[in-house]
Order: C-alpha cells, then sequence, then structure tokens
C-alpha cells in the first residue's frame, strides 16, 4: 500500500482555494471569516481548537480536512503525543472507519514532522 502524500494533499487544497477566492469570492470570505473566528483564541486556545477540528476530520473521514488540521495543529503548536491522542479521541467516537482515518491522521503527523522545508 502506497502512504497518501499528505504534504502534497495539502498544497493542492492551498492552490485550489486560491482558485475559488477568484471564483467565488463573497462565499470564500465568509469562509474566510468563520474559519479565523472559529479558530481564534477564546475561552478554548487556537491549538485546542486545531485538535477538535482534526478529531471531526477523522469522524467524518476528510482526507484533505485532516492535512489542513494536523498542519495546522503543529502550527499551534500541538505535541506529535497532542495530536496521537486526538487521534485517540476520534477513533473513540468513530469507530472503526475512524481508526482508518485516524491512520491517515498518524500518517500526516510523520509527514509534516519530517518535512522542515514546510512552513507551520
Amino acid at each position: 500500500m502506497t502512504p497518501n502524500d499528505h504534504i502534497s494533499s495539502y498544497e493542492k487544497l492551498r492552490n485550489l482555494s486560491a482558485k475559488l477566492i477568484t471564483e467565488i469570492p463573497d462565499t470564500m470570505a465568509g469562509f474566510g471569516q468563520l474559519h479565523a473566528s472559529a479558530i481564534s483564541k477564546g475561552a478554548l486556545d487556537t491549538k485546542t481548537k486545531e485538535l477538535i477540528a482534526l478529531s471531526i476530520a477523522i469522524s467524518v473521514h476528510c482526507n484533505g480536512c485532516i492535512a489542513f488540521h494536523v498542519h495546522d495543529a503543529l502550527k499551534a503548536g500541538a505535541s506529535h503525543q497532542e495530536i496521537v491522542e486526538t487521534i485517540g479521541v476520534a477513533i473513540l467516537m468513530g469507530g472503526s472507519p475512524s481508526m482508518v482515518y485516524g491512520c491517515e491522521a498518524l500518517e500526516a503527523l510523520e509527514q509534516f514532522e519530517k518535512n522542515q522545508d514546510l512552513p507551520l
């Protein structure tokens, strides 16, 4: 089984998102505002919110979301162990299918940790 390239997936989705901004600027501006507001520090810090988003991404089986939220959780200061424990919570809530996507998240984590050239 060939591993997914989560770093390329992350970059591809960033580029495609930029194209969507030119195609549907109002919608994407609204989504950008929603994202910034939802992830910004409040009663919960950004790292915790990114870990919650990652858990949901695993539970809903979204590979692109997994790549984004593993990257952004690391950027927000999450440790390897915090991300692995987040995967465990997602498996608890989502069962066997989430275990499969949890493996994808672990693979993404390992790829982002190894790639020092990608800015977090």
